[in-house]
């Protein structure tokens, strides 16, 4: 049994085609994670929810900082109760074998780097299950730049942990104990968080109501038809605003002139400004497609 095994995390994440870590980690691009941080939760929950992928969030959580907004790239533990012999084993092993120091939440820390998230499944230990403190946070916050934890279980060091920047931390309590009487049984293996399901390399955003795993294979698509959908709001809002259009007109799906209103003021507009690396001739030419042609009704399409 190997911690942070680049075969089982390539066997693991088939869908994804991009450049990986050496640890065969997928490597979602940094541009993506700039993106992701300006979209909201339910924006990135949509697009996952409509391809199958319903078990990918999870509220349950409290925050130490519940105004930001956390993103970056799974680093996964999953944690078990302690049972002697396995736990001797595997200590031994990753002392031994793999050269590491200290006890199982230092290996995971230590392997971090800038834009990641230490994602654990801690079967929701808080006495005695406290997996990260002030030391420990501090090195998660210097390692990551702004990235941060998700545990499902505990912290300790509240007061310590909250005035670090650069970090956040979502997690199911605190309590004074030092973590013990636990066992890692994996390292960039598959963690259920709650009701949801990590892999290692998934996107972490985390969002005052909580957080969900976006797949990387996933990412860029999510983000694309956020900023999609963001942009057609201030379109429409604009529009409703100026009385040229009713709300039934800009909520049903467009019509070919109404697309074509929409670009041409996307084209010019301040306001879209930040958005136009986006394209919509699919969107356009699914409209022309659909039953009347042009000027009858259009297509909002799904990406």
């Amino acid at each position: 049994m190997k911690f942070d095994n680049p075969e089982d995390i390539i066997q693991l994440t088939p869908l994804w085609e991009g450049e990986r870590f050496p640890n065969g980690r997928p490597k979602v691009p940094s541009d993506i994670l700039r993106r992701m941080r300006k979209i909201t939760l339910e924006e990135a929950w949509g697009p996952l929810w409509n391809r199958g992928y319903t078990n990918q969030f999870e509220g349950d959580l409290k925050i130490v900082h519940p105004d930001r907004v956390m993103v970056g790239r799974a680093v996964t533990a999953v944690m078990v109760p302690k049972r002697p012999d396995l736990h001797d084993a595997l200590m031994k092993y990753g002392h031994e074998q793999e050269g590491r120091r200290g006890f199982f939440n230092q290996w995971v820390i230590d392997s971090i780097g800038e834009d990641d998230v230490v994602v654990v499944d801690l079967y929701d230990k808080i006495y005695q299950g406290t997996y990260v403190g002030g030391n420990l946070s501090t090195a998660i916050a210097a390692r990551t730049k702004q990235g941060g934890a998700v545990i499902w279980g505990g912290i300790r060091d509240y007061q310590q942990v909250v005035h670090i920047d650069g970090i956040n931390v979502y997690y199911r309590g605190s309590d004074p104990t030092a973590i013990a009487d636990c066992t890692m049984t994996g390292m960039n293996v598959p963690a259920r968080i709650g009701k949801a399901v990590c892999l290692p390399g998934d996107i972490v955003l985390g969002s005052p109501t909580g957080v969900i795993f976006i797949p990387p294979h996933l990412a860029e698509l999510t983000v694309v038809q956020a900023e999609k959908s963001q942009v057609r709001d201030v379109f429409g809002f604009i529009r409703l605003k100026e009385g040229v259009y009713t709300t039934a007109q800009i909520d049903a799906a467009w019509n070919v002139e109404l697309w074509e209103d929409f670009l041409r003021w996307f084209n010019g507009a301040d306001e879209a400004a930040e958005y136009r690396h986006l394209t919509w001739e699919r969107e356009l030419e699914e409209a022309r497609k659909l039953p009347g042609g042009p000027g009858g009704p259009g297509g909002d399409v799904r990406l």
